[in-house]
């Protein structure tokens, strides 16, 4: 069983590299996403601001939320600088609702932002003279706004190919309008009747708890996937955590659906937090 066991260490440092050339796929886009949301902070949010050329009220109509939306894309480079994929785009997850505000908004801005230019002089001639910089490379504000949410729908596709790419075979369709990617990971599975726990693959969105096992190692073309054992849609679940026996060396998750309960271990305490509060959200 030797080289089974090689095959296996193999199997899983290769979904590794994946998942590690994913995220820094997203680290470069972020860091080019950061660099466009700076102009827009640096030399039209935080000058504005400063020198009172529009009002308040104003100022939240055009930019909204666009201040919050940039640090929480800071705090997820940040993570994926430092190789936490999961964590960073959990965090990120729950920032989700600033895009949603900021998306209603955004034909609202346009508007405003058209009507402040042709009664406001001095506003027209700060806009021009920013849109000069040299940083700006002959972008407008108006091409920079939708910037957030273009970089969202990006970010999301990104993820659900990666994971599509994955599986094996086509039966579960991971790209639908609406999902989204939170986390991954393994867990261990602990049977009904005193069988032996099941390691097994686990993906989580916004609706679906995807539960995967790795396919044989020496499968010609599917040795680096993972074959789908089952889809349990999150709308009528109860995640619990069940203490006990298992506190010393981590934790247990009950996940209730109306036929089934699944019962989920990890050696890992933090793992156990990190996955209860992924799944307490993704229910909500």
């Amino acid at each position: 069983m030797e080289g089974c066991s090689d095959v296996v260490e193999e199997q899983r440092a290769r979904w590794e590299r994946k998942r590690s050339r994913t995220a820094k796929e997203l680290l470069e886009t972020e860091h080019k996403y950061l660099k466009q949301l700076d102009l827009v902070i640096t030399f039209f949010v935080t000058i504005l601001k400063a020198k009172g050329t529009l009002k308040p009220a104003v100022m939240e109509t055009i930019f909204g939320p666009l201040e919050s939306i940039y640090s929480a894309s800071q705090v997820l480079s940040l993570h994926l600088e430092r190789g936490n994929l999961g964590l960073g785009l959990e965090n990120f997850c729950q920032k989700l609702e600033l895009y949603g505000h900021y998306a209603e908004n955004l034909e609202q801005a346009n508007k405003t932002l058209k009507e402040q230019l042709r009664k406001n002089k001095s506003f027209r001639r700060f806009k021009k003279l920013q849109e000069t910089r040299p940083q700006f490379q002959g972008k407008k504000l108006e091409d920079l706004l939708p910037l957030p949410l273009q970089r969202l729908q990006q970010e999301n596709s990104l993820q659900l190919l990666r994971v599509q790419k994955l599986l094996k075979g086509r039966k579960t369709q991971l790209l639908t309008a609406g999902r989204w990617y939170i986390r991954e990971g393994w867990l261990l599975v602990v049977p009904s009747k005193g069988k032996e726990l099941k390691r097994r693959m686990f993906f989580l969105f916004s609706d679906i708890f995807v539960a995967t096992k790795p396919c044989h190692p020496l499968h010609l073309l599917n040795s680096n996937k993972f074959a789908c054992t089952a889809v349990y849609p999150l709308h009528q679940c109860e995640v619990d955590k069940v203490f006990g026996h298992t506190q010393s060396q981590g934790g247990l998750l009950s996940l209730s659906f109306p036929h089934k309960t699944l019962l989920l271990m990890s050696s890992d305490q933090q793992d156990v937090n990190d996955w209860y509060q992924s799944l307490k959200a993704a229910v909500r």
